[in-house]
């Protein structure tokens, strides 16, 4: 990858730093983020990814601590990463560069944008978190 390091999508979870079992490299779906490499430099910006790889227990902890999460999340299988974001013209570029890349599956929310390319989900969607 030229501009992410496998470790920004691991599980940050306390559980899997201890076994090493969430790390992204392990986990992540290459051609996912070979997309998403690609969309960063389309773009022409950074991207902080917020969250790549999750673990079931992470991930169901989300959702106790009130985070909206879905039940057959993209991200417990890699397919899937939020990028932190924060202002619209931002927004825009990495919106636009990930259309240009492919994907086809984006939810936007006030600090991040979701992405993903999971095959078991409907295509062509995008979505509000509020």
């Amino acid at each position: 990858m030229r501009y992410f390091k496998y470790e920004e999508f691991d599980c940050p979870c306390h559980r899997c730093k201890e076994n090493g079992e969430g790390k992204g490299e392990d986990n992540m779906n290459q051609d996912f983020l070979d997309m998403l490499d690609n969309a960063r430099h389309l773009a022409g910006i950074p991207f902080k990814v917020n969250s790549g790889f999750r673990c079931k227990a992470h991930h169901l902890d989300l959702g106790r601590r009130g985070y909206k999460t879905a039940k057959k999340s993209p991200h417990c299988v890699g397919y899937a990463a939020d990028i932190h974001c924060t202002d619209s013209r931002s927004r825009g570029y990495i919106i636009g560069a990930l259309y240009e890349a492919g994907f086809n599956r984006i939810g936007v929310a006030p600090t991040f944008i979701h992405v993903d390319d999971d095959p078991e989900k409907a295509a062509d969607v995008v979505w509000l978190y509020f």
